[in-house]
């Protein structure tokens, strides 16, 4: 189930983000645009594998491979399941690339040179596997994956195989901030048409009407939903893509039970039979659908195809015999059918990109869903004299709901502040923030004629640790050490996660003495703590610093970086688990900045 899905915050939340995204500063703008991978080549089947158990088609002299324009239904499916494609990386002035996928039809793996880097679904021994949903991805590449090949594997027996929508490598920042945006208008449509479908209820319960209001508030509700359901923003509310799906399909499929509820209200004589019949016929497969869904026994993405070549054969006929009478029904019935018509071209447009019958390209279902909103909008204000009393106490309701959010979205901001410059792994403050604090101690000393130490700590043989014990046990050793560093320096400290196995803290009014004892006593102390991990004693872990003090070594902190930097390297060339201040001797010997350190 979806946690309080229904709950208002959640579009305020997310609308929020938006503003966010809208002002983060120009610092954190890509550098390069976002680039769209060409040259593809695709081959059916799946790859055997070698003696180390990788698939053989990952390597560059395999044969087979056939040029196709887009990743999407190669040529030549014949009944396959199975689907390789591969391309390269291009080259870019990259910040924090990522590949960003719209969607992957059904469940896929994604190898950059012989690695591994993501997969999405789960393959059993055949290379098959169960539906799970149909989310956007964003896949983090590494510094140098420009110009390496990017392969693709893939398990689909849908009616669609290999990638949909938007295949591009984009700046983390301008993912995000493309999916909010993406999402902004549909997320207040949603909000808006939910909001007026309690409203439609609530006339349904006090007002005569009741089936035609009632009916109403049916396709409000199934249209809200499914907005929201569709949203790329719907997985910052819940990362349960097959839920979201499973909520799409009910909603979607809701769609045409309700509009005939609502014609067939209307309507008299052989058109309201039809209709009738026709609402009837998508409630049983609304029923056994989504109850042979929830039993396991179909796959979910099996019944849109089926449902889709219904809709498009019984939503014309209903909004049809809907104008043969539509100089009979009244006003606000005129409205809404007129605002059916705008919608029903929008379903079927979707309809068509979702199957591949013509390209993707984004279908304003929205603006549909508005026009029934604004329609709605309309016969609420034609019975207000009527309904004056309850509207007003359901206004008052939701003003205090509005009220209550308000310090919500206060903490939002900040855990988004915070999760902009922390680490996820340690907890540590990370680069971005560290550049930023240290301008400003920089500058503040300079001011102030005030002292600046700089710490710059590494772990010894950290690589070992991750080879003898596994990665898990490096990530919990980082964890670990971060916790130690907190005991041992100040709240005025500015201790970050640097990169790696390197720690760096800015030690604000310290003198190279005090900062060189401090950095002592916490090496001792690392060295006399005994790291375990899953109740195995790790070996014995210890950490090479280097320390800088404005104004003894240098007249302009600037560099307090790079001579920090040098004493740690001498501090690894010198045996390691050991303290080096920095000294000029040190640049006599060659300990430049940027040389790679021993580990």
């Amino acid at each position: 189930m979806l946690p309080r899905w229904l709950a208002l915050r959640h579009y305020a939340q997310l609308l929020l983000l938006l503003v966010i995204m809208a002002i983060l500063p120009s610092s954190l703008q890509a550098d390069s645009q976002p680039l769209s991978l060409q040259s593809w080549e695709y081959r059916w089947g799946d790859s055997p594998y070698d003696a180390n158990s990788r698939p053989q088609w990952l390597q560059s002299d395999s044969t087979g491979w056939q040029s196709i324009d887009s990743p999407s239904n190669p040529p030549g499916r014949d009944g396959h399941e199975h689907l390789w494609l591969r391309t390269t990386v291009p080259v870019g002035d990259w910040n924090d690339p990522v590949l960003f996928i719209t969607s992957i039809n059904l469940i896929g793996q994604v190898y950059l040179g012989d690695e591994l880097i993501y997969q999405y679904g789960e393959f059993d021994d055949q290379g098959k596997g169960d539906f799970a949903g149909w989310p956007w991805h964003m896949i983090d590449l590494p510094e140098n994956a420009a110009g390496q090949t990017l392969t693709f594997r893939f398990y689909s027996y849908y009616t669609s195989i290999g990638l949909w929508g938007q295949v591009q490598v984009m700046e983390r920042i301008e993912v995000l901030k493309q999916v909010i945006h993406d999402s902004a208008q549909d997320l207040g449509v949603s909000a808006l048409v939910l909001v007026l479908a309690i409203l439609a209820t609530i006339f349904a319960l006090i007002g005569p009407e009741r089936r035609g209001f009632g009916s109403i508030a049916l396709f409000a509700y199934a249209s809200g939903l499914m907005l929201l359901a569709e949203t790329p923003a719907r997985q910052f509310i819940a990362d349960n893509p097959l839920a979201w799906d499973t909520l799409r399909a009910g909603s979607y499929y809701t769609l045409p039970v309700a509009l005939g509820l609502l014609l067939s209200y209307w309507l008299e004589g052989s058109a309201k039979c039809w209709i009738t019949r026709l609402w009837v016929i998508h409630l049983i497969y609304l029923v056994l659908a989504i109850g042979l869904v929830q039993l396991g026994m179909v796959s979910l993405s099996l019944t849109f195809p089926i449902f889709d070549v219904m809709l498009a054969l019984t939503l014309p006929v209903m909004l049809a015999l809907a104008l043969m009478r539509f100089q009979k029904l009244t006003l606000e019935q005129r409205l809404l059918v007129v605002s059916f018509t705008f919608f029903a071209p929008l379903l079927l447009a979707d309809m068509a990109v979702a199957h591949g019958f013509v390209g993707w390209r984004s279908v304003p279902l929205s603006y549909g869903t508005l026009a029934f909103s604004l329609a709605n909008a309309a016969i609420f204000l034609w019975h207000y004299r009527h309904t004056q009393q309850q509207l007003a106490m359901a206004n008052e309701t939701l003003e205090q709901q509005v009220a209550a959010r308000t310090a919500d979205l206060d903490r939002l901001v900040q855990e988004l502040e915070g999760l902009s410059r922390k680490d996820p792994l340690t907890g540590l403050h990370n680069r971005r923030h560290f550049d930023t604090a240290f301008e400003h101690q920089c500058q503040r000393v300079k001011q102030h004629a005030s002292q600046l130490s700089v710490l710059m700590l590494d772990v010894d043989h950290f690589k070992q640790i991750n080879d003898d014990f596994g990665h898990d046990a490096g990530d919990a050793v980082l964890v670990e050490i971060a916790l130690l560093l907190r005991h041992h320096l100040r709240d005025l400290d500015v201790l970050c996660r640097f990169g790696g196995e390197e720690f760096i803290a800015l030690l604000p009014a310290t003198s190279r003495i005090a900062a060189e004892t401090r950095a002592k006593a916490l090496l001792t102390s690392i060295a006399h703590q005994t790291f375990v991990h899953q109740s195995i004693p790790l070996r014995k872990i210890t950490l090479s610093c280097g320390v800088a003090t404005y104004p003894d070594h240098t007249q302009d902190p600037q560099k307090l970086l790079r001579l920090a930097d040098e004493a740690l390297y001498q501090a690894k060339h010198s045996g390691r688990n050991r303290c080096v201040v920095w000294e000029e001797t040190l640049e006599e010997q060659g300990f430049m900045f940027g040389r790679q350190q021993p580990q």
